[in-house]
């Protein structure tokens, strides 16, 4: 079959966030759809290609999300089964936080066309380096503020907690329109379980236009209530508590660290050995609750490339 999807993400800031593969894709492509965040990104894109068609049209305020998503892979796959190189342009990640793109895909793949997705710089990308914020410090939780409400979610308050669409907290009806106090007040009660009222969070936006800023309010759980609360709004509570040492399982580990070194200098054994990173291993005691002598090779948290691994008979 000749027709094939190709969804894209274009990132969050106009015109800075497309990747040369997202964007040679659009440029060849037979028709776009398009799925901005803001009207001038959409009209950058019109620049990019003679054919974009918006999928925004689709939204309405009495109108369900899910009949709209349906509705968006419907006109995609419709373009799809011509023949025709159809492209859906999302803005950030088109993968995250996004339908349509996904169903879109895996109906195209059913029916046997070819169909893909290419990543972008999704809001969770900017957050991180807006806020300063390294997950793999503290770990770090996502979840949809509805769904977290309506699930029996394990909350490690020794972690980040971001919730996304706060704006939409205690929605029913999958609508676009920003709930009130009264909903935000349940989502208040919930969180109250695990973090004081007077903990410390931030309400954040990421920026759509080059010189814009990023908003990142500070304030106290509590003044959730009658903070201004946008659909693009995400709540991120930082840790309330220290990290639990595992105290028997540093002590297993420490032991079989021990049991490997043994066998280490005994002819005709196999032994593993750990190649020089390409950068070296920053532990810092604080954070991992030992000293970094105390503990065995690890992977190099700081670098894309992790420890080689080799093998070899003595």
């Amino acid at each position: 079959m000749s027709g094939r999807l190709t969804c894209v993400g274009v990132g969050m800031t106009l015109g800075a966030h497309l990747c040369p593969i997202s964007r040679s894709h659009i440029e060849n492509a037979d028709v776009v759809f398009s799925a901005m965040s803001d009207g001038f990104v959409e009209l950058w894109l019109n620049e990019l290609h003679h054919d974009v068609r918006s999928l925004q049209d689709y939204y309405a305020a009495d109108k369900s999300r899910h009949i709209t998503y349906q509705e968006m892979v419907d006109v995609m796959l419709a373009q799809v089964r011509l023949g025709k190189k159809v492209v859906g342009a999302f803005y950030g990640h088109p993968g995250v936080f996004a339908k349509s793109p996904h169903e879109a895909i895996a109906q195209a793949k059913r029916e046997g066309f070819t169909a893909q997705m290419i990543p972008g710089i999704s809001a969770e990308d900017c957050l991180y380096a807006d806020l300063g914020i390294d997950p793999g410090k503290f770990g770090c939780q996502h979840f949809e503020t509805t769904q977290f409400m309506l699930y029996q979610r394990r909350v490690d308050a020794s972690a980040y907690l971001v919730l996304w669409q706060i704006g939409l907290a205690g929605d029913l009806i999958m609508g676009i329109v920003v709930t009130g106090r009264e909903e935000r007040q349940l989502l208040l009660e919930l969180l109250a379980k695990e973090y004081p009222l007077t903990h410390e969070c931030y309400l954040y936006e990421a920026p759509t236009m080059p010189l814009q800023t990023p908003r990142i309010d500070k304030l106290e759980l509590q003044a959730l209530l009658d903070a201004p609360i946008h659909l693009h709004t995400t709540l991120v509570i930082p840790p309330a508590l220290a990290l639990q040492d595992n105290h028997d399982m540093r002590r297993r580990l420490k032991q079989l660290a021990a049991n490997k070194a043994s066998t280490l200098g005994k002819p005709n054994g196999e032994q593993t050995f750990y190649a020089k990173p390409y950068a070296a291993v920053s532990a810092d005691a604080n954070n991992i609750g030992a000293n970094a002598i105390d503990l065995p090779p690890q992977r190099n948290t700081d670098n894309v490339l992790p420890f080689i691994k080799t093998k070899r008979k003595l």
